[in-house]
């Protein structure tokens, strides 16, 4: 990704200046705006008295933006342009078009702003058309049930907090916990799946965006991602429409059969954005000052997630939103907003992860309200008491810190809750495939674990798909393949796991 913003060939932009400047000259009636007031990238524009909610204004020296609200008198115009050449006393026009975003699989294996302008210097985006970024969500009767698992490679959340293609699953904690490194696994894990992969980002740092996008493209399956950012120092507009274009472009795929992931990252800078348009266009203030339609276009924009029914043609979207929290507070206006529109939410805990613990979950305020019927039957199975152990040995060991002799079957369960904890401490961009998640789950559950010390925990994991590939290939191929283990092969696979157990024990 560079810095540099290049113009494609074939913009929507440039689209839509052709058409003004190749209209039909002679004597015609036209509305034109003049701009009275212009600053922070909002616009007050008079006139235009038929101009209608979020149609797109040309301005005289070519500069584009979409009118966010409209008085009786006036027209409050946000830009998606720099307006660094717009002053007052400037004519401005309604296109008579709405804001839209370029779709097709040409977008794929690209970084791209919300208008199809690319970043990465490869030169003009292939697009195949312009969609509205603006859509109805799917109706009830057009969705399917959500019953096919997302897997994200991550231990903790495929074995405790699954997730189904078509859910909307949040992401929240504080700042600089692992939100961004949790999403962007999970689009790396897709490599060996059919899932096309969208990475938003809202107003983040040029450095972070450099990081998740260089991890994406390096170690996941590029030419089915495309990255669409609108940074910190991108005009308003952009970053307002970035996460709609997202989903658009998402669509695309989704309205063909075809199954996506959307990563938005995050709407807590886009609350804020939307709340600075929202003063700056004098809407009256809410609850901490947001407007009082903030949850609405969040909600219209997540309700866009689906899973379509086979008459639509059985495609997915799922969508994994991030939001930040200060200091832990869930309970903030727009946390609350997001948790209640979500289908589920991960908890990231501070304290978790400068202890060490990464990724740093908190399964007592994380929940999915999918989860087991969208987890293969493999992993269920073996996973069916884990979350339990864990939640015990975690009570059992704020108890025992205070001393005291706990008894021989404390002491086994803070062993096991121990080694789980152990196990569910993974590294970043590492994704598990499936049948090394049901090997750890299932070696946890049965107490395999139990006796190995918890410095050979790592081994033990970093080692498994090597001795399961050598000694449960059967096995490791229906896991992979259907997400079920039974008959013969389970008993294989659990051989293979005792003596990989027992391989890590006697080894120095």
């Amino acid at each position: 990704m560079t810095g540099e913003t290049e113009t494609p060939s074939a913009s929507w932009l440039e689209q839509a200046q052709a058409r003004v400047d190749q209209a039909a000259l002679g004597p015609r009636a036209e509305e034109i705006g003049r701009v009275e007031q212009i600053g922070d990238g909002v616009v007050k524009i008079s006139g235009l008295p038929n101009l209608r909610l979020d149609e797109v204004l040309r301005f005289d020296k070519g500069t584009f933006g979409f009118a966010h609200s409209l008085d009786r008198d006036f027209v409050h115009a946000v830009l998606i342009d720099p307006g660094e050449t717009i002053e007052a006393g400037d004519i401005a026009r309604g296109t008579g078009d709405v804001l839209r975003a370029p779709v097709g699989p040409g977008l794929l294996g690209r970084v791209i702003d919300p208008l199809g302008r690319p970043l990465d210097g490869k030169g003009p985006v292939a697009m195949e058309r312009f969609d509205p970024i603006e859509r109805p969500a799917p109706a009830i009767a057009e969705r399917d049930y959500v019953t096919e698992p997302a897997q994200t490679g991550i231990l903790v959340i495929d074995a405790l907090f699954a997730l189904g293609r078509g859910q909307r699953e949040l992401i929240i904690g504080d700042r600089a916990i692992g939100k961004t490194t949790l999403a962007v696994d999970t689009i790396i894990n897709q490599k060996t799946s059919d899932m096309i992969c969208v990475y938003v980002a809202i107003g983040q740092k040029t450095s972070s965006v450099r990081r998740a996008i260089d991890a994406i493209f390096s170690q996941g399956a590029p030419e089915r991602c495309v990255a669409v950012v609108a940074g910190a120092a991108a005009p308003p507009g952009l970053q307002w429409m970035v996460p709609f274009a997202g989903f658009a472009m998402a669509e695309y795929f989704r309205d063909r059969g075809q199954h996506a992931l959307v990563v938005v990252d995050d709407l807590t800078k886009h609350a804020a954005c939307h709340r600075e348009i929202a003063l700056l266009t004098r809407q009256p203030p809410g609850r901490e000052a947001y407007p009082g339609d903030i949850f609405y276009v969040h909600a219209r924009l997540l309700e866009r997630a689906a899973k379509l029914s086979r008459e639509k043609g059985g495609g997915s979207l799922t969508v994994l939103p991030i939001a930040e929290t200060d200091v832990g507070n869930l309970s903030a206006y727009i946390p609350t907003n997001l948790i209640s529109i979500t289908d589920g939410q991960i908890v990231l805990d501070a304290r978790l992860f400068h202890e060490g613990q990464k990724p740093a979950v908190d399964i007592g305020l994380s929940v999915s309200r999918v989860g087991g019927k969208t987890q293969a039957r493999a992993l269920r199975e073996a996973s069916a008491s884990l979350r339990l152990d864990y939640a015990q040995f975690l009570e059992l060991e704020m108890f025992t810190r205070f001393g005291g002799m706990p008894d021989a079957r404390v002491r086994g369960r803070l062993t096991r809750g121990a080694r789980i904890r152990a196990l569910l401490n993974q590294p970043q961009h590492a994704p598990l495939s499936l049948a090394e998640e049901v090997g750890l789950a299932a070696a946890a559950q049965a107490g395999l674990l139990d006796p190995l010390p918890l410095e050979k925990i790592p081994a033990f994991r970093d080692g498994l798909r090597a001795a399961l590939m050598r000694d449960a290939t059967e096995a490791v191929a229906e896991i992979d393949g259907s997400g079920v283990l039974s008959g013969a092969a389970a008993e294989i696979f659990h051989a293979a796991l005792r003596r990989h157990a027992q391989a890590c024990g006697e080894k120095p």
